[in-house]
């Protein structure tokens, strides 16, 4: 069954992605840059093919790891959770109950609507691992931001290198500059986008907390500003 997330056309284009970087990278940057023969050349390729292979196994990992769905038989322990005698620990009992699962939710537990379930910790329902990202496999997640973010920016260096060294006045046509260019740029966009998105988990790992409650605590500052705003 965790074997199906891998049929989603998301996923493919992850994968198909990876190999033609792949691809481009070794057999014909590399390969321009220094030669695969070379030292040189072998050492780029080992580099990036370890960088390459830990992206791909953070990303099955991801793919495959149950994000930690909340037992059925779960049922939040009032007396311990710090519930104040006037509260009624009925409607505490209640609030930490899904309408939508009809289960109880542990703390920092949110129901996806796309998993249909109450995920653990979850952080958000990722489209391109075709599952969410929640307490048991965020680590595998978070090292597949890291390896393709590292992965990138090895690439970006790579044909920038590449590009700058070569005669372009004997060798260079119109095609193969465009060619050039057209990598560079993308490949610096995608690390622009994973440091991005690596520097936010990175902020959100300082700070204890997951995306959802990051937009929770924003959307409730901004209720309170209105309220206040309009008295």
């Amino acid at each position: 069954m965790k074997c199906q997330r891998f049929l989603s056309i998301p996923i493919f284009a992850v994968l198909l992605l990876m190999g033609f970087i792949c691809y481009i990278t070794v057999f014909i940057f590399i390969d321009d840059w220094v030669g695969l023969q070379s030292s040189a050349g072998s050492l780029n390729v080992l580099i990036f093919t370890v960088l390459a292979s830990l992206c791909l196994f953070s990303f099955s990992s991801c793919v495959l790891i149950d994000p930690g769905y909340t037992p059925a038989s779960y049922i939040p322990d009032v007396e311990d959770s710090g519930v104040s005698d006037q509260e009624p620990k009925k409607n505490v009992i209640q609030s930490r109950r899904c309408d939508k699962c009809s289960t109880y939710k542990p703390p920092r537990a949110h129901h996806c609507r796309v998993c249909r379930r109450c995920v653990l910790r979850m952080d958000h329902h990722c489209l391109w691992v075709n599952n969410c990202v929640g307490y048991w496999n965020y680590k595998a997640f978070f090292t597949l931001v890291l390896y393709a973010t590292i992965g990138s920016l090895y690439s970006t260096t790579i044909i920038i290198t590449c590009a700058l060294q070569k005669d372009w006045e004997f060798s260079g046509s119109g095609s193969l500059k465009v060619f050039y260019v057209t990598c560079a740029v993308t490949m610096a966009a995608l690390t622009l986008t994973l440091g991005t998105l690596l520097g936010w988990h990175v902020y959100l790992i300082i700070r204890n907390m997951t995306t959802i409650e990051v937009n929770c605590d924003i959307l409730k500052m901004e209720v309170e500003l209105l309220f206040w705003s309009t008295y």
